[in-house]
């Protein structure tokens, strides 16, 4: 998934942390639903201005972040 178009970041938006198209909604909030149990759609119908492409794009994010991490021996 290319989550590019999804998530942007904007300094003076929720610290300029990475948010989901603008919104103030952080990927970090959609990861901690998910880690806290929460389904897509839970989250869907919780949040109904975001879509189930926002949640992926947010677990993608996070697994090319992941990917980029380096580890110090």
């Amino acid at each position: 998934m290319d989550y590019h178009q999804l998530i942007t970041i904007e300094p003076g938006k929720r610290g300029g942390r990475p948010c989901i198209r603008g919104m103030r909604i952080a990927v970090a909030d959609i990861l901690g639903w998910l880690a806290a149990g929460m389904s897509h759609g839970e989250i869907l119908s919780d949040y109904p201005e975001l879509t189930d492409q926002d949640i992926m794009a947010s677990l993608a994010y996070a697994a090319d972040r992941e990917r980029r991490v380096v580890a110090v021996a």
